[in-house]
């Protein structure tokens, strides 16, 4: 990646989009960061390891500003973090052998798998108010080992926060409304992202420049869109949501197939 003014600047922007994506939606932002650094022809195990800079920046902005404002269940992020930091471990170990003929159509594969989740996620029934009480005070400990687990794989192989499972996951597993498992998952991305990103250190494929960059644009992003998610309708949060998931995946399989055919 060169070292130029305009890069920078560009990367900075990039950042400052996906930290707005983290504050709405709960997403690292690894699903925008990821296939745009392939743009400037780096090795996805390598996007993937630098995206998780500005991804860990995004986060811990967003989690600020909802711990500032008592939106955040700190408790519930940690339980979810529990679970996700060894599993992240494993997805980046994992993420720097395999290759991008392997990494790319999953990648794909995982965005809609995300869309089909949203969509069951929209007719499971309104919990009882026992079962919301409840949800509050502690999630239950399975539902959240496997959100977690999942999650973490994820963020360590893909270079994402876990967000893009950890948020639906969470709305069809314990019957999180929505403002409340994007809070989590934003909280738990700090833990997650942030063993990712050590495993990823250590295997040499982060660009910390570029991460950098990336970051300082994720924390003004994050901070906007905190701010903008109660206001959003519902509605068009989840088809804003879905409609970027599949230009993603599309954009993937046929990174994917223009590559290796």
């Amino acid at each position: 990646m060169t070292a130029e003014p305009t890069t920078w600047l560009l990367l900075f922007l990039l950042g400052t989009s996906t930290g707005l994506l983290a504050g709405i939606f709960g997403v690292g932002g690894g699903l925008l960061i990821v296939p745009a650094l392939t743009l400037w022809n780096l090795p996805l195990a390598q996007a993937t390891a630098t995206s998780l800079v500005g991804v860990l920046l995004s986060a811990i902005s967003g989690t600020m500003r909802n711990w500032w404002t008592g939106q955040l269940n700190l408790r519930a992020s940690l339980e979810l973090a529990l679970f996700g930091i060894p599993a992240a471990q494993l997805g980046a170990w994992l993420g720097s052998y395999l290759p991008d003929a392997w990494l790319a159509p999953s990648f794909a594969v995982m965005l809609l798998a995300t869309i089909f989740l949203i969509n069951l996620q929209q007719k499971v029934l309104l919990e009882s108010p026992l079962e919301q009480e409840n949800s509050k005070s502690s999630l239950a400990l399975k539902s959240v080992a496997r959100i977690g687990l999942i999650a973490g794989v994820i963020s360590g192989l893909f270079g994402t926060g876990g967000g893009v499972v950890m948020v639906p996951l969470q709305m069809l597993l314990i019957a999180q409304p929505i403002q409340a498992a994007v809070t989590n998952s934003l909280g738990a991305m700090v833990a997650i992202a942030a063993s990712g990103l050590s495993q990823h250190a250590w295997k040499g494929d982060v660009l910390w420049i570029s991460g950098l960059f990336l970051g300082l644009g994720g924390i003004v992003g994050a901070q906007v869109g905190t701010r903008l998610l109660p206001v959003l309708p519902e509605k068009l949060v989840k088809r804003l949501f879905k409609l970027l998931l599949l230009t993603l995946a599309i954009y993937m399989a046929g990174r994917c197939w223009f590559t290796f055919s």
